[in-house]
């Protein structure tokens, strides 16, 4: 079955960086488009970035642009998420998504989420 694990979150200060990753399995990882989310407390969960399923477009949710860098190793079955130049409003649990399969009745598939705290 799809399983996604994230991993990477953690506590850093302002301005720091993380590498989130997100290990696939159960599907043909090279096959699908891969997205991250995040949800922060009392909030709704928030798209974040995108990316093809071999790479070749990204797009990202205008909260994180120039900051945030999708990219994946389809060898590995992984996606990560770059984060640089972290801010405290970037605090938030971060998922990994993807919508499966391609052919016939499809639904999100979510992983368990990675922490991912902000603060000085």
């Amino acid at each position: 079955q799809v399983q996604l694990v994230e991993s990477g979150g953690g506590l850093v200060q302002p301005g720091e960086s993380l590498r989130l990753s997100c290990a696939a399995s159960g599907f043909t990882f090279s096959d699908y488009g891969m997205r991250w989310y995040r949800q922060a407390p009392g909030k709704e969960r928030e798209w974040v970035a995108f990316i093809s399923s071999i790479g070749n477009t990204t797009l990202y949710g205008n909260s994180i642009k120039g900051r945030f860098t999708i990219s994946r190793d389809n060898a590995k079955k992984t996606v990560y998420l770059q984060m640089n130049s972290l801010k405290p409003e970037d605090t938030a649990v971060y998922y990994c998504n993807v919508y499966y399969p391609l052919a016939g009745p499809a639904r999100d598939y979510w992983g368990h989420g990675t922490q991912v705290t902000v603060s000085s």
